[in-house]
């Protein structure tokens, strides 16, 4: 059996955008298993995997989480989805092909710092997208 794609999972799953498909696919499975984990644990699932970032330094994503204060009462998941980079198009990629990987990936992360919301940044050339996007939140 060919190994799957993680990231590009739609060129192994057709229709992955849509959430019937994206769940039967293992889809907020680990969102699931995350809200079952003390938020402090997820935290440190995700160092042990050594998850980094898709931006250009690749920072830990769990080092990352770490780095929020817990006495902040109120703490915010921001998804930078600007795709400024040059030469990239990694953010236009996931947001168009697999929306609720993102959704779930960011859901995760605001359990893990128990963040109050989740806001996604996108560029203004991407209002097309930001309405696809509407629908599937």
């Amino acid at each position: 059996m060919a190994a799957l794609n993680i990231i590009y999972r739609e060129k192994d799953i057709p229709d992955i955008r849509e959430f019937d498909v994206y769940a039967r696919n293992g889809g907020y499975d680990g969102l699931k298993k995350a809200l079952s984990m003390k938020p402090g644990e997820v935290i440190d699932v995700v160092k042990a995997s050594n998850l980094r970032g898709r931006g250009g330094a690749g920072f830990p994503t769990g080092v990352k989480w770490s780095f929020i204060p817990q006495s902040e009462p109120i703490k915010y998941v921001v998804v930078n989805a600007d795709e400024s980079e040059t030469g990239t198009f990694k953010d236009r990629q996931i947001l168009e092909n697999n929306p609720h990987q993102l959704i779930e990936g960011a859901l995760i992360a605001a359990w893990a710092i128990q963040a109050n919301a989740v806001y996604i940044y996108l560029r203004g050339e991407f209002w097309d997208i930001a309405h696809a996007l509407d629908e599937h939140i």
